[in-house]
């Protein structure tokens, strides 16, 4: 018997997964509140500069080429001869944002790159906590991780709200992403490793969709809330209700088992069984005890320390890997493309059941890629067509995020999840990190960023058929199973066979259920 089989038994995708889906929905609904949040606290509205006697002042600004006043020099003396930067500030237009952190420090013209280091400050911390958490929640657990996650980006969310200098607030912000990468890819392995083989696509589109949900709900927030700080307040009060509903959320009854902890395991199994209105006779010490390993510890030493595993890291860090050539502009333009990211993730739960994971990611990586460079060949002034062949390839683009992520929960064994999960999403963030410095190339040539783009998507798609199927397969449990090809062996084929016995008169072999099944 395997912990599928266990599942199964036990009401298999009903009551209580569903329950565990809908608490886990929450931070995933979170994340883009703060993941996006840079594209609204740190713009940088209309500005020129201050001058003493105010705008009647003879002291006055230049006038540029376009006929538009300068925004980073005034006139120096009353002659207008000579120019200085901007000594007594600048005047900002609130017509669209109360307050932002540009306005706030004064962070525009020779400081512009201090009000864009924040976003990149923010998400160097989510690469450390994509490495951090993936090990802790591997060795500590998933459910104490996510609790420390839920309760560190509480405080250091309001503590950067409160801010009161430029340096404080990208310390806290920076640490605010260490914290919150814990919620991202906790609440996916807890989600997958609590269903079994025929519904965790469903469970990856439903998370994935969460996400999208909240990139719109931030668009709307930010359109009503336009000081930072008050912004910065509501985005993280949230997640005070997701502490509240910690308390619902099982720990992974995989992971314990994998660990030799069959005594928690039960418990959990236990209710799982009882919400499912399920018997759980079969949860005797003796069976769960087959079921478990010892109590182990692994690493990120580990994801290349045998054959199969390190074929499986090389090719999923390539396929994870990828230079987003596609921005977010402010409001209107937010809320639609995380529109378009539901039907995109609809139709790819579909086809991942159809083609399968490998097939699936391949697709939509060379697909985005090929659109990326389409668009790049048209020509400037087809505006139409290329802001049509944008929104196609960003339908592309989220598919193979919902595919890699729900891809990459799949390849890994349980006991090393969570650092396959670190792993391949701090790849993918030292991706992202690289896009400004790409986009400095078409100082070059002007196609040569969305060029790269374009191989970037291929690659990681051709990459992508060097991995193993997971469609219908149970998952690894530790690195025997990957290096033994163990949990394929009951996949495909024979789990077909084994859809066929059990509808079949024959009742399954009795070491396969529980003496008694509820009514």
């Amino acid at each position: 018997m395997r912990f599928e089989d266990l599942l199964e038994e036990l009401g298999g995708f009903s009551k209580f997964q569903f329950l565990v889906l809908l608490l886990l929905s929450l931070p995933r609904l979170i994340l883009p509140l703060h993941f996006l949040l840079h594209n609204f606290i740190s713009a940088t509205p209309p500005h020129r500069c201050s001058t003493l006697g105010g705008l009647s002042s003879p002291l006055g600004t230049p006038t540029l080429e376009d006929g538009y006043p300068g925004s980073c020099e005034v006139f120096f003396n009353s002659s207008n001869t000579s120019t200085s930067t901007c000594p007594h500030g600048w005047i900002y237009d609130r017509s669209q944002f109360s307050s932002t952190t540009a306005t706030e420090w004064d962070l525009v013209c020779e400081d512009k790159k201090l009000n864009q280091a924040i976003a990149s400050y923010f998400f160097m911390g989510v690469m450390l906590g994509a490495i951090l958490f993936g090990q802790l929640s591997d060795k500590f657990g998933r459910r104490p991780m996510l609790l420390l996650s839920f309760c560190s980006s509480a405080v250091l969310g309001v503590a950067a709200a409160f801010s009161t200098s430029y340096t404080m607030f990208t310390i806290f912000r920076t640490l605010c992403g260490v914290a919150l990468t814990g919620m991202t890819i906790t609440t996916l392995a807890l989600s997958v490793e609590w269903v079994g083989v025929t519904h965790r696509t469903f469970t990856g589109t439903i998370m994935s969709l969460a996400w999208s949900v909240g990139n719109m709900l931030l668009a709307l927030l930010a359109y009503f809330i336009r000081d930072w700080r008050h912004l910065m307040l509501v985005v993280t009060s949230p997640l005070i209700v997701a502490v509240a509903s910690w308390w619902w959320i099982p720990e992974s009854a995989r992971w314990l088992l994998v660990q030799g902890r069959v005594e928690e395991a039960q418990r959990y199994l236990d209710q799982c069984g009882k919400m499912n209105n399920k018997k759980t006779d079969c949860l005797d010490t003796e069976t769960l005890r087959n079921l478990s390993g010892s109590s182990q510890t692994a690493s990120y030493l580990d994801l290349v320390r045998t054959p199969g595993l390190r074929r499986i890291s090389l090719c999923s860090g390539a396929v994870c890997f990828r230079l987003t050539g596609f921005g977010l502009n402010i409001y209107v333009t937010q809320f639609l493309f995380g529109a378009i990211e539901v039907p995109a993730k609809v139709g790819a739960y579909f086809l991942l059941n159809l083609i399968g994971r490998r097939n699936g990611q391949a697709c939509f990586l060379m697909v985005t890629g090929g659109l990326i460079g389409v668009n790049a060949a048209l020509p400037a002034d087809w505006e139409v067509l290329r802001a049509c062949v944008a929104v196609v390839s960003k339908g592309f683009s989220e598919a193979s995020f919902t595919t890699a992520f729900l891809y990459t929960a799949e390849l890994y064994p349980t006991l090393l999840r969570q650092c396959g999960l670190g792993y391949t999403s701090f790849v993918g963030r030292a991706g992202g990190s690289l896009v400004p410095m790409v986009m400095l190339l078409e100082d070059v040539w002007s196609p040569l960023p969305p060029l790269l783009f374009s191989l970037v998507g291929l690659i990681g798609g051709a990459f992508a058929f060097l991995l193993p199927e997971t469609l219908d397969r149970p998952l690894a449990e530790n690195i025997q199973d990957i290096e033994e090809g163990r949990h394929m062996q009951i996949g495909g084929v024979q789990v077909e066979m084994q859809k066929m016995t059990s509808s079949s008169e024959d009742p399954p072999p009795e070491e396969h259920q529980c003496d008694h099944m509820s009514p």
